[in-house]
């Protein structure tokens, strides 16, 4: 019983997980905006929960491809900013701690190439950074909203049936 509900959440819990770890990245670049040598990270959400649904086996409904049409986020790629891995030595640690307390891998982090590079070699774009924490914001949200939605949809269900 408890197995289908947790196949139930899953997709759910991977997407917040993905969205929050992605937060702080770009959380961190915000903050090191003004530090010089500061190389900006990102991770691509759509391949990272890909690849977290595919180490759980999959959830319901879910592709175990690599990218998920339905989870693809406005990226910045289509205004030329895109991403790009230095050397295959840097960042190798993409291992974070998930919510539900266990190791977690998603994806390959890579440095953002920069639109405008600066002088002191940070390649932080401000506006940049704003745009793309504004919009893993409101996929959190949304994430958040679609799993309240199912928790009540489920406990209304147990509570009526008693």
């Amino acid at each position: 019983m408890l197995d289908r509900l947790d196949k139930e959440f899953a997709f759910g819990r991977q997407a917040l997980d993905v969205c929050a770890y992605r937060q702080e990245l770009l959380s961190s670049n915000i903050a090191n905006a003004d530090t010089p040598g500061y190389k900006a990270r990102d991770v691509d959400f759509s391949s990272a929960l890909a690849g977290a649904l595919k180490k759980q086996g999959g959830a319901a409904g879910a592709s175990n491809s690599n990218t998920l049409a339905m989870a693809k986020p406005v990226s910045l790629s289509t205004s030329g900013v895109g991403m790009a891995v230095t050397s295959q030595g840097h960042m190798a640690g993409t291992s974070t701690m998930n919510a539900a307390g266990g190791a977690q891998e998603y994806g390959k982090l890579a440095y953002r190439v920069p639109s405008q590079p600066s002088l002191d070699g940070n390649t932080v774009d401000l506006d940049a950074e704003r745009v793309q924490f504004t919009d893993n914001t409101v996929h959190f949200e949304a994430g958040m909203t679609v799993l309240t939605s199912q928790i009540k949809s489920m406990l209304s269900t147990i509570t009526s049936n008693s």
